[in-house]
């Protein structure tokens, strides 16, 4: 059931602690800073940037965190241009499991992108690029057919892609690759790789779609999940630890075979 979009923010609080039956409400961006400018709050240029922060890099507060049933969890998800939905979903989290070996992989990134890389996620995207590590992962001729794709889904309004291949593998099966990359503090994000999926099914119907979540790990370790959209959720399915490291630093013992295919 819905919130009414004119209720004010405080009865919309208060239900949601007493009413757990109310799972999901939308509301907009122009909603957002109207409730700030009647409560006193000075916002940022960007209110979209709130939303990110809340999205994907932190907590949403106590105060919402309490009203959620156990194993559930609040999300914000895109819900039209310039709309947003508040919702109740199972927990799920995306993270590297630290009892995983690192694979060493020769590192082929030219030392002018090391050198000039804006941010993490820029050298994480750019690190995956040159190491074609899209292609070792899945085992498929993958290429990069565009760098943070800005486009519009049908029910999700504008979304952002952080980097976006196409494949093929040894039988002629063609793929498209969505790829979620997170550097810094930011997590990954199922919400991010749902979009991702919605995406790939609009603008490539004809095209398997294999989304890829990559992170920097401590020590420049690289995290590839391989996930997958079942009942609802976000699942992986594979999951790699990969370390650039010149090629001299691989010995007979990093090439022997470690029971992976």
């Amino acid at each position: 059931m819905d919130i009414d979009a004119d209720e004010h923010p405080g009865d919309s609080h208060a239900r949601l602690k007493t009413e757990m039956w109310v799972r999901s409400f939308e509301f907009s961006r122009e909603e957002l800073v109207k409730t700030a400018g009647r409560l006193g709050i000075e916002l940022p240029s960007n209110p979209g940037d709130i939303l990110y922060s809340f999205r994907f890099r932190v907590a949403l507060p106590v105060e919402v965190l309490k009203t959620a049933p156990p194993g559930e969890e609040w999300t914000i998800e895109l819900a039209g241009k310039a709309k947003y939905r508040f919702t109740l979903n199972a927990i799920n989290r995306i993270i590297p499991r630290s009892e995983l070996m690192a694979i060493k992989i020769p590192d082929a990134t030219p030392e002018i992108i090391t050198a000039h890389s804006l941010g993490d996620e820029q050298a994480l995207l750019a690190k995956v690029r040159y190491n074609r590590l899209i292609d070792i992962f899945l085992g498929v001729a993958a290429y990069s057919l565009q760098n943070h794709l800005r486009t519009t889904v049908k029910g999700l309004g504008q979304i952002e892609v952080d980097e976006l291949y196409v494949g093929v593998n040894k039988t002629g099966r063609q793929f498209v690759i969505p790829v979620q990359a997170k550097g810094g503090t930011d997590k990954l994000g199922a919400t991010q790789t749902k979009q991702d999926i919605a995406c790939c099914a609009e603008k490539f119907p004809h095209l398997v779609c294999r989304p890829v979540s990559a992170q920097f790990l401590p020590n420049g370790v690289i995290a590839l999940f391989e996930l997958v959209e079942a009942e609802g959720a976000i699942r992986v399915v594979e999951e790699r630890h990969y370390q650039l490291v010149p090629a001299r630093e691989i010995g007979p013992d990093d090439n022997r075979d470690h029971g992976a295919p």
